[in-house]
């Protein structure tokens, strides 16, 4: 029987200035890769250095977290751009995340994008594609996050390779969507779900969705959300929970397989 692989992921750097968003110092320990605020909905440069050397200090595997420049919304509003305003905004995130990553030695693995505009780019193919020119601008070899839609196949028809992201505290619709966060019960809070849940998800490749349905999903990354109240001692239990079951876990660099990151 081949190794169970999976990379437990979280997004991280969220603070600025004087406002403090999750709690990072006590997350990286449970993690295996990090999604990095850029600026846009969150994060600042002192952040983002602090960031980057905690994630070399625990290996943990680095990607950029763009989002819609929207920080007074936290990057989960709707907003109208186009698709050259969607390439540029994501080189340009991802090009101060690499300064960083220069800086303290550690590769740039991911991109994966943040709030609405992942949602979005789910459905709409215009700006999915958009996204992955961005992305491929800077580096074709990036893995990109995505958890399905016309972003992953915007990514694959681009030629790049695609990290599957399932979500253990979000509830799905039957389309393979998230419900929304407005909906009461779209995030699940009660630690021993969230981890049961988990758990299955690797073991048994599918999710149940909130009418009742199956869905199978490809996977190869868990989402942490470290906002949601007690995410760091859900952490904790949900790695050594998957650790009991038999299942490893590794940057998804190495769950997906390929090519060795490099510093740039």
């Amino acid at each position: 029987m081949s190794e169970i692989l999976v990379d437990l992921n979280c997004d991280m750097g969220e603070s600025f200035g004087a406002w403090k968003m999750g709690d990072d110092e006590r997350m990286f320990p449970s993690i295996s890769s990090a999604n990095v605020a850029c600026g846009f909905h969150g994060g600042d440069p002192r952040v983002m250095a602090r960031t980057v050397e905690m994630a070399k200090t625990h290996g943990v595997g680095v990607g950029a977290h763009p989002s819609f420049p929207d920080l007074v919304g936290f990057g989960r509003r709707n907003l109208n751009v186009t698709p050259e305003e969607a390439r540029t905004d994501v080189l340009y995130q991802i090009g101060a995340l690499s300064g960083f990553c220069r800086r303290f030695g550690v590769p740039l693995q991911h991109v994966k994008p943040h709030g609405q505009l992942n949602n979005l780019a789910m459905a709409d193919r215009a700006l999915a594609d958009a996204i992955v020119a961005g992305v491929k601008d800077f580096d074709a070899e990036l893995l990109i996050v995505s958890f399905g839609g016309e972003f992953a196949r915007a990514a694959e028809a681009a030629g790049m390779r695609v990290a599957y992201e399932v979500f253990a505290d979000r509830e799905y619709n039957a389309d393979g969507t998230l419900v929304s966060r407005r909906l009461p019960g779209a995030v699940i809070t009660d630690p021993a779900r969230v981890v049961d849940r988990a758990v299955a998800m690797v073991l048994e490749g599918r999710v149940r969705a909130v009418d009742g349905t199956w869905l199978e999903i490809p996977m190869h990354t868990i989402c942490l959300h470290g906002d949601t109240p007690g995410a760091a001692a859900v952490g904790v239990q949900l790695r050594s929970a998957l650790e009991r079951a038999g299942v490893r876990i590794a940057p998804m660099l190495e769950v997906v397989g390929g090519r060795s990151a490099t510093p740039r």
